[in-house]
């Protein structure tokens, strides 16, 4: 680095400053050095909250789906719960036969429409008797 000089030469004592560059090339080389350390840190850090976003982002996705789940299961209870209930009342019975009739029917209605080949119990015909066999489950599951 240079250093000021002054003009004594005139009697007016005029003082004249030469600028200073960075000519020493070990300094100018050690400015880019530290430059370039600071562009490769920032861009790790940049990198690095990149990465922790995205992990933020999978954590609230999986508690937002456990979330989902918990609500279908604490639903399915209580659904379950209003047809156990329900099951003791006068009729509740019927309703559950009914209930299964219609599932039973719209179950082989399904089976004709995706297969060539149905194969079905031989006494399909009574229905009434298949519908009591599935409530005598549903009686001996009550006991």
């Amino acid at each position: 680095m240079g250093s000021p000089s002054m003009n004594l030469n005139n009697a007016k004592h005029t003082t004249v400053i030469t600028t200073a560059n960075i000519s020493d090339s070990a300094k100018r080389d050690s400015l880019l050095a530290n430059a370039e350390i600071n562009i490769a840190t920032g861009e790790r850090e940049a990198s690095i909250q990149r990465s922790e976003g995205q992990k933020q982002a999978q954590i609230n996705i999986a508690q937002g789906e456990a979330g989902a789940v918990l609500a279908i299961a604490e639903a399915t209870a209580s659904a379950i719960r209003q047809v156990a209930a329900s099951i003791e009342n006068p009729g509740g019975m019927a309703a559950v036969n009914l209930k299964v009739a219609e599932k039973y029917v719209d179950a082989f209605g399904n089976l004709a429409k995706t297969n060539n080949t149905l194969i079905v119990p031989a006494n399909l015909s009574d229905v009434s008797s298949l519908i009591a066999s599935a409530m005598q489950v549903v009686k001996t599951q009550q006991k």
